[in-house]
């Protein structure tokens, strides 16, 4: 059988499964309740997957915990990867204490919570523009009891601009394209902010991560430095998910 990812109780193939094979799946695991399949690759505005139920109950919404934190998501609503449930507690990890941290793309709210429940920021914000992604990340704020966490929705590149202030560390989780928003991201950025960029690339071209930095913080007047490259899972034959950590001097 292929292998599959496992958000809350819902399983989710990326390729042909069949009914017989599914209800199979449902039998042997007791905590899975629901058997999805991929029928079209992430795509739109908001990166959304197309799914369809294959066995097990009709729905797409579930609860997901991890690091500490409850989530609610519909799986076919909002962007949301398991897989980076170890890069996610990285970066919690690395959080010192009573620093403002800000997620951009902050989706259903992981990473904002992760870093909530597992160390001791002042205050992180999260920005969204996925209406239905940011309204369950305001229920999961709810859900963890966190009073540290502020949620905004819209464009990051109108919503950074009206928050007026500088963070200590700033995350850019997007899957694609982020490179379109480190302007914005250096904008928000001081001497001494921590910066976590992400990007999908082969991996004899890991220096192109290192070059859109280059490039944005020469265009933005900012000097830094690189930290350290991370790879953050395989996407594909010789694609990674690459974080790269850089610090402005």
């Amino acid at each position: 059988m292929a292998s599959f990812d496992i958000v809350g109780d819902i399983a989710i193939f990326q390729t042909d499964i069949s009914k017989k094979e599914a209800e199979a799946l449902l039998k042997e695991h007791n905590n899975l309740k629901v058997v999805c399949k991929k029928t079209k690759k992430y795509s739109g505005r908001y990166r959304l997957p197309k799914l369809k139920v294959i066995a097990g109950e009709k729905r797409k919404e579930t609860e997901y915990k991890e690091n500490n934190a409850r989530l609610k998501l519909d799986v076919e609503k909002c962007y949301f990867s398991p897989r980076l449930a170890n890069e996610r507690l990285r970066i919690a990890k690395l959080v010192k204490e009573n620093e403002s941290v800000l997620v951009m793309f902050s989706g259903v709210g992981v990473y904002p919570l992760v870093i909530a429940k597992n160390s001791k920021p002042k205050i992180v914000y999260g920005i969204e523009i996925n209406p239905i992604a940011h309204k369950y990340a305001l229920e999961n704020a709810e859900l963890n009891k966190v009073g540290n966490v502020k949620l905004f929705k819209g464009d990051v590149k109108k919503v950074v601009p009206k928050l007026k202030k500088k963070f200590d560390r700033i995350l850019m989780p997007l899957p694609k394209g982020g490179e379109n928003f480190l302007g914005v991201a250096l904008k928000a950025a001081k001497k001494g902010t921590i910066m976590h960029f992400y990007d999908f690339l082969n991996e004899k071209d890991f220096n192109l991560a290192k070059e859109k930095i280059g490039k944005a913080c020469s265009k933005a007047k900012k000097k830094y430095k690189i930290l350290k490259l991370v790879k953050c899972g395989q996407f594909g034959p010789g694609i990674y998910r690459v974080c790269a950590d850089f610090k402005i001097m």
